[in-house]
């Protein structure tokens, strides 16, 4: 798991799937707003005029020399839910990246989102 000290250092990595396969750059941390500690991460995917920000759970996040490698396959997560380079996440479509990945989304007592961006 990243620590939260190491999430600036971090950005601008390459980020691969298990078998070592690029899958873009890591470009925004969000963390867990219960506990403060790293949960996904938006990666700039796309063609240099077309990019995107897919998210991904960094759960089991191995880091490397110059990469992160996520336990998730690169088509998965280019098929994840995105966002604009310029755009934010929006409170009602932070439930359906949870669920793309079969993970449980839990908001706060009081409906408070469950990521926040770092």
């Amino acid at each position: 798991m990243i620590q939260a000290a190491d999430i600036r250092e971090w950005r601008n990595q390459d980020v691969v799937d298990p078998k070592g396969h690029k899958i873009g750059v890591l470009e925004a941390v969000y963390v867990d707003t219960t506990t403060d500690e790293p949960a996904a991460a938006t990666v700039r995917t796309g063609l240099p005029t077309r990019h995107r920000l897919v998210f991904v759970p960094l759960d089991e996040v191995l880091l490397g020399p110059g990469y992160l490698k996520v336990p998730y396959a690169k088509s998965l997560v280019r098929n994840a839910p995105s966002i604009g380079t310029d755009d934010v996440l929006p409170a009602e479509h932070e439930e359906a990246i949870f669920h793309y990945y079969g993970m449980a989304y839990q908001p706060g007592a009081g409906g408070e989102r469950q990521l926040a961006r770092r």
